[in-house]
């Protein structure tokens, strides 16, 4: 069931998809101080190439408390709540939640978090009640945040809460992250569990956020083997990077067999970003997409890291397309973003002139030893 080449490829528009939006919600997240109007910039693009006739757009609820509190801690979100409320950042107990260096705190920041955490619930109750196969929130994926903690921008773990609400009926859900960043937080929840499987893969490099995500981390107790780190260093490409993802993912699924697939898409791996690592473009990531939907499996989508904006609107247009099966035009279509996307007004991001650190021998040595330890998943 690849869409690649054809246009309209049948497989992929028999796909029903559901595209997690209201203007509201658009708004809300425009405020976040890290990525000001990345998710207008994300959803007016989609808007633009005509690809929203093509989903069911349904408007996400707004996580509650008790909805938060299945993963998160009651003191954690009582604390998060009181000083949204005036945006105070002060209080000294906030150290303690991981607020105020890479988590400032700002007014309404429990109202964001309560929009990200009811998208991806959305998108989640509507795999559950069989309203499609595959569910976006592009603004969710916010993989860093403890249980009682926020940490790397994200203030609620929504993945996390979207895996969970999955597990209400699915028995095994599989967690993929292709963020530059290692899915700490995700991994960290599900540690202890053999009900979910997380694979991430990531830079992993002295110094470099969050530290964690070695190829030795593969998770505790039961859940021991059903934590999967891939380290990568820096300039990997489209090509050797599908080979790597696919290489893994087809043991994952031989070995876990999932009944349903949560997958964060963080596009701070494009060339372009200013997080400079890797050397990726929408093309390779849309592969690794397509490798997880030829499964067929309820397939949750969130967005995640992406700093240069408008290359993070290229990738999750070109991705929504391949979901669809629908090939796009080169050429960024007129609309309220379009000054961004200059010089070349392109869809396509072009690799830079940046060697690979990657070593083949090293990289197929990693393969080999994850290979060895899905064996043990029973």
């Amino acid at each position: 069931m690849s869409c690649r080449g054809d246009s309209d490829d049948d497989s992929c528009s028999k796909r029903r998809v559901v595209y997690v939006f209201s203007p509201e919600y658009i708004d809300t997240c425009d405020s976040l101080s890290k990525v000001p109007n990345r998710a207008s910039m994300v959803h007016s693009l989609i808007e633009a190439y005509g690809l929203l006739k093509y989903m069911s757009i349904v408007k996400p609820g707004v996580a509650t408390i008790e909805e938060m509190a299945k993963f998160h801690t009651d003191s954690y979100l009582e604390h998060l709540h009181k000083i949204s409320q005036d945006g105070d950042n002060d209080d000294p107990q906030s150290v303690d939640y991981g607020l105020g260096y890479d988590c400032p705190v700002v007014e309404g920041i429990f109202d964001y978090a309560a929009a990200v955490g009811g998208a991806t619930l959305t998108g989640a109750q509507c795999l559950l009640d069989k309203k499609c196969e595959v569910a976006i929130n592009w603004a969710g994926g916010w993989h860093h945040a403890k249980k009682d903690e926020a940490s790397g921008f994200c203030y609620v773990n929504d993945a996390v809460l979207g895996i969970l609400k999955l597990r209400e009926k699915y028995e095994r859900v599989l967690y993929v992250d292709v963020d530059l960043h290692h899915g700490d937080g995700v991994e960290d929840a599900f540690s202890f569990t053999s009900k979910v499987m997380t694979v991430s893969l990531h830079k992993f490099s002295p110094g470099f956020f969050p530290g964690t995500g070695d190829l030795t981390d593969t998770g505790l107790g039961k859940g021991r083997w059903y934590a999967i780190n891939v380290p990568l260093e820096d300039g990997i490409k489209d090509d050797r990077y599908y080979q790597v993802f696919t290489s893994v993912m087809q043991e994952v699924r031989a070995q876990f067999n999932p009944e349903a697939v949560v997958m964060q898409l963080g596009a701070d791996t494009m060339a372009g970003d200013p997080m400079c690592s890797f050397n990726m473009t929408p093309v390779g990531v849309g592969k690794c997409l397509q490798y997880v939907l030829q499964w067929q499996l309820p397939t949750l989508l969130l967005g995640g890291g992406g700093y240069n904006l408008a290359n993070t609107a290229r990738c999750w247009t070109y991705l929504t397309a391949a979901v669809l099966g629908k090939t796009l035009s080169s050429e960024i279509p007129d609309h309220e973003f379009f000054t961004e996307y200059g010089p070349d007004y392109s869809l396509e991001i072009s690799p830079s002139c940046r060697p690979d650190r990657n070593d083949t021998k090293h990289l197929d040595q990693v393969i080999g030893t994850i290979k060895g330890n899905l064996k043990n998943v029973v």
